[in-house]
Parts: C-alpha cells; structure tokens; sequence
C-alpha cells in the first residue's frame, strides 16, 4: 500500500505552546469579561477566581483523559468549573463555547514553528494530502490559528474532538478522521509530539507509521506507553523520512498490482471472537434480585438496542435502561446490573486461527476492515484484538454507532469500500448472518460465510477461520 497522507497533531506539534501560573493570574480578566457578558458576576477576587477556573478545567481533563470523552462546553463548565457555583444553565450556555475559547487562546502561548509552511509545502509536492487530528474543547481555536499561520489550506480534513466528540487516543478519531481522507489508515502517516496521545492512538489505528517531535515545553505529564516509528526535533527532519516511506510504499503495491480482491471487511461479533457464555451475569443478577418486567419486554429491549446501535444512547445510558426496564429503581441495584452487562459484553474469546490468518492477510498487502453494528467503543474491542496480536491491523473500522445506521443498511458497506478507496469488485465481506451478507451483496461486493446462521447465501463458505487464506476469490488475478 502506498503512502499518501500526513496527519498532525497540532499543538505541540504544528505549533509550540507554554503556559505558566502568573501568566494565568494576569490574564484572568479576560474570562471575568466573558461571564460578565452573560450576566454572571461571581464573588471572587481574581485569584480565587483563576484557581476555581484551573481546578474546575483539571478535574475534567482527568475525567476525559480516563473516559475518552470530549463534552460539549457547557457541560465542562456547567458540570466541572461552576459545579459549586449556583449559575443557571440558561445564563452559561450563551457563553460557554465562548469562555472555552478565550481559555484556550488567552492561557496558553502559541507560536508556529518556523519551518512548518515550507514542510507543507514540500509534502504538498510529494503528492501526499495533509490534514490535523486534534484534543481541543472550543471549536475555534485551531481552525483560527491555521488560518493566522497562512497554512490552513494545506489540511483536510481538520478533525477536532470538539466536533467529534471522542479524543485521541481513542482509534474512533483516527480511523474517523482517515475515513474524512478517503482512506485507509495504512495509507497514513502521524506526527505528534505526545506519546500517550498521538503515538499510542496513531498505533493503534493501523496507521503505517508513526513520528514524534520533541516538544520543550514540560506541562508535567507522563509520556510512556509505545514507541514511535521515528523521533525528530525538527519538522524538516520528516521530509526524507517520508521520502523514503513513499519509495516503500511504491515496492510493495508493486508487489500486489493485478489482484482482483485488495480488501477484506468482516464482522465482528461471531467472526473474529465470541461470547461462549452469553448472558451468564446478567442471568446471575437477575437471579439474585427480584426482577418486575413489563409483558413486553422483549419488544422493548429490542428498542433500547437499537437506539444504542444507532448511537442515539451511549453504552452507559443504554444499559441502565435496561435494567430499569426489569422494573429496578435502587441505584445501588441498578449499578450492580450495569456492571452484569458489562461483564457481559466484554467477556469474550478470540476464535481459534484469527490472529495467525488475520496478520498474514495483512503480511500479504490486503486492506483489512471491520463493520459492526455494536454499543461497545472501539477501543475496547480493539483492546481485545490487541491482547491476541492482532489490534494493530486495521485500515478502517466502520461501526454503526458513528454511522447512525445499521447492517444490513448499504451505507455501512459503501463507508467501508468507498472510503478506503477501493471499488465495490475489489471488497469482499466476511459475515454470519443472512441479512447481512444479503447486505453486502446488495451493494454489490463478494461474501464469505463464516459461522453461518441458516439460510445465510454467500459466494464461499468456510469452515474454520484459517480456510480464509484458500478461497479461490482471493488467489484470482485481474
């Protein structure tokens, strides 16, 4: 597969930042200004008001940096800096996204650094797209900044987890953002200069290599868990490395130039692991309490997955519900089914020959992919595969709680090929049940059946997941 585009990260990366304690306290005035456009006037004398600011902002980015999480504006300042503070979400939400920005732009110090046009300008000349994949809570901020600096035409797409939602390291944001590209994630090069972040996420989005630059400001984080595939201290350090990664890139789609299929998609969920003993805590659970159920339930239960399928409810959310339905109202007994459910969904076996077949598939130059339908987050399930050799993989992940429709709609297919650049006779889909291999050869892709249901209609049919590397579809030329 060859190279063609560069992801950043942008601060620290396309630009430097520092931020101090003093420069923070001079510049308080500036979010005083900001509530008192909305009619909130604290009692607070600028101190006070600087440490209920920080201390609010640090607690939720230890809550996000554990969830993953990035809430809307109001949210963070509603529910982490003013929590104590009785100010209606009426007067806050006007300014929230404003006050997120002026805390962005007004306590840190920015500044591009200085080699950046001339770098994009030569990638530009390689032929390789640009584009940014960034942690920020106001929208503004980094689209601004890029446009200050003369370079924000170089990147697209610019990928914020303002706007998204999910923040790095989370792989939702990268495969997301490769995905805006039209492309695999293999195809992809990151830059970053944090490896808890950028490298860590980068890696385990499959992206085909990733790069970090030094970045000499200390904000007292630790950066451990993964290393990169190269460290620089200068931008202009990345142009050979990239250079030679696009000669590579060139050798090996030579090497797999005249073959019919060039990617592979499977489900999930029966395909490459499965819940041997499904249900068995919620079973438990239910046991041991005294469950009030409606005499529909299963229509309801039906209704709650779907909306979760769908992304309308976060896994969290969903869950409760769920027990909820059973007739529970104890929180103390409605966090011990939660946790049932959990244990549940996440108590999983990888199916015997995956991660052998799947990394000589991907030895072999194939662009590999997953569609799911699931309430689970990505990480999790890649978490899994990563434990059994084989997270590090993936071209694309396409999940029905991002998509917002599921299998055996045509769209979560053609996310899967189209974005990955591939044609619809270039894709094969491996699946279980009927409707959706019915799906996939809907929109005109090649099927494989795996651990078939009855009925399923497929073009090959394979027995244990190893057989997958014989099926003459694979070994046909163009």
């Amino acid at each position: 597969m060859k190279l063609q585009a560069v992801f950043f990260d942008m601060g620290g990366t396309i630009q430097t930042y520092r931020y101090d304690r003093e420069m923070r306290f001079k510049r308080i005035h500036f979010l005083r200004d900001c509530l008192s456009k909305g009619g909130i006037h604290l009692d607070l004398n600028d101190a006070q008001l600087a440490d209920t600011i920080l201390g609010g902002i640090a607690s939720y980015q230890k809550w996000n940096r554990q969830s993953l999480i990035e809430l809307p504006p109001l949210d963070v300042w509603s529910n982490y800096v003013f929590k104590n503070f009785s100010i209606s979400i009426e007067k806050l939400a006007p300014i929230a996204e404003e006050l997120s920005y002026v805390y962005e732009t007004r306590f840190y110090e920015n500044a591009m650094r200085p080699e950046i046009p001339e770098v994009l300008a030569r990638i530009k000349k390689m032929g390789l797209q640009s584009g940014i994949i960034s942690n920020v809570q106001c929208r503004g901020k980094v689209p601004e900044n890029l446009a200050k600096y003369g370079i924000i035409e170089y990147f697209s797409p610019i990928v914020l987890s303002s706007e998204y939602g999910i923040r790095k390291p989370d792989p939702s944001i990268f495969y997301h953002a490769a995905r805006l590209a039209s492309l695999p994630t293999g195809a992809c090069v990151y830059v970053g200069d944090k490896i808890t972040r950028d490298i860590i996420g980068a890696q385990h989005s499959g992206f085909r290599m990733t790069v970090q630059i030094r970045h000499a400001f200390d904000d007292g984080d630790a950066d451990t868990g993964a290393t990169p595939d190269a460290v620089i201290n200068n931008m202009l350090e990345l142009l050979p490395i990239l250079e030679n990664e696009k000669k590579k890139g060139i050798q090996s789609e030579t090497a797999t130039r005249g073959r019919k299929i060039k990617g592979l998609f499977f489900d999930a969920g029966n395909i490459l692991y499965c819940r041997p003993h499904r249900g068995q805590y919620i079973k438990k659970f239910l046991a041991e309490n005294k469950p009030n159920p409606p005499p529909n339930i299963i229509r309801e239960r039906m209704k709650l997955k779907d909306l979760a399928f769908h992304g309308v409810l976060d896994r969290q959310a969903y869950y409760e519900k769920l027990i909820r339905l059973y007739g529970f109202v104890d929180p103390t007994v409605i966090a011990e089914g939660v946790n049932a459910l959990i244990m549940d969904a996440t108590t999983v076996e990888i199916i015997e020959g995956v991660p052998e077949t799947l990394n000589a598939l991907k030895k072999e130059g194939y662009i590999l992919g997953i569609i799911t339908d699931t309430a689970t987050p990505i990480h999790i399930k890649l978490n899994w595969f990563d434990q059994a050799g084989f997270g590090h993989i993936w071209d694309s992940i396409i999940s029905s709680k991002e998509i917002g429709s599921r299998k055996p709609a045509a769209v979560l297919y053609e996310e899967a090929f189209l974005r990955t650049g591939l044609k619809v006779d270039e894709a094969v889909f491996i699946g279980h049940r009927a409707s959706e291999l019915k799906g996939a050869r809907s929109v005109g892709m090649a099927t494989i059946a795996f651990n078939h249901t009855n009925r399923a209609v497929a073009d090959f049919y394979i027995k244990k997941f190893n057989d997958l590397l014989e099926v003459p579809l694979l070994k046909q030329t163009n």
